[in-house]
């Protein structure tokens, strides 16, 4: 069995989850008010620039050049392409580039974040892949699933779904799927359930990302 297969006892969960919150099931329905969103769009910003740094840790800790080009050409597609085509959904919604960069990461952003940078920086290169796969994996999942239910009148909503369910970030899931199968297959036992584990939290940070949006969380003081 594939390493990926043994996670499903632990990512199916978290999936199911987050498909059975009430942000995500009123996004797919197209009935979900926009505020919410807007604030899950303005973290998502922030978390993509945190995403990037670990990125670059990947491209410094691959054990080879396929690898190593892999994640600098992901590093340079986050910072170059994907964020620009984030400000601009953004605008869709109102919001400027200005509202974007002045954006203070709420608690679960930045406890996701910083626990996605800590184990990029100082764990090992299979510790990054297992960290960051459920990012991949949970947006694809839930891209194809509310996808299958049929898409939403709300044309932002629509476009959303469309492209976590679309060929191009289900072959980047495929990709780092793989990648976690062929650092688990020479991995030893202990390795492989700290790889669980680690995958395990970032799993849980995805569904906390959305609750924390639909809760719009902000610091106490």
């Amino acid at each position: 069995m594939r390493f990926t297969e043994e996670l499903t006892e632990v990512a199916d969960p978290a999936w199911d989850a987050i498909l059975d919150h009430p942000m995500v099931e009123r996004l797919g329905e197209g009935t979900l008010d926009e505020e919410p969103f807007r604030y899950w769009v303005r973290q998502d910003y922030v978390y993509l620039i945190e995403y990037a740094r670990v990125f670059a840790h990947g491209a410094a800790k691959a054990p080879d050049l396929q690898r190593m080009g892999a994640f600098a050409e992901l590093l340079d597609s986050t910072i170059n392409t994907e964020m620009d085509l984030h400000r601009e959904y953004a605008a869709e919604f109102g919001i400027s580039e200005d509202e974007l960069e002045a954006t203070e990461p709420s608690p679960t952003t930045r406890a996701y974040t910083d626990f996605l940078v800590r184990v990029a920086a100082t764990g090992t290169f299979g510790d990054l892949v297992a960290a960051l796969l459920p990012c991949m994996w949970g947006f694809n999942e839930t891209g194809k699933r509310l996808d299958a239910r049929g898409s939403p009148d709300h044309e932002q909503y629509a476009a959303w779904i469309e492209m976590y369910a679309g060929e191009e970030f289900s072959e980047l899931t495929a990709w780092c799927k793989d990648l976690m199968n062929d650092v688990a297959a020479a991995a030893s036992a202990a390795e492989r359930e700290r790889y669980r584990e680690l995958f395990r939290t970032s799993a849980r940070y995805e569904y906390r990302f959305w609750d924390a949006a639909w809760r719009r969380e902000e610091w106490e003081i």
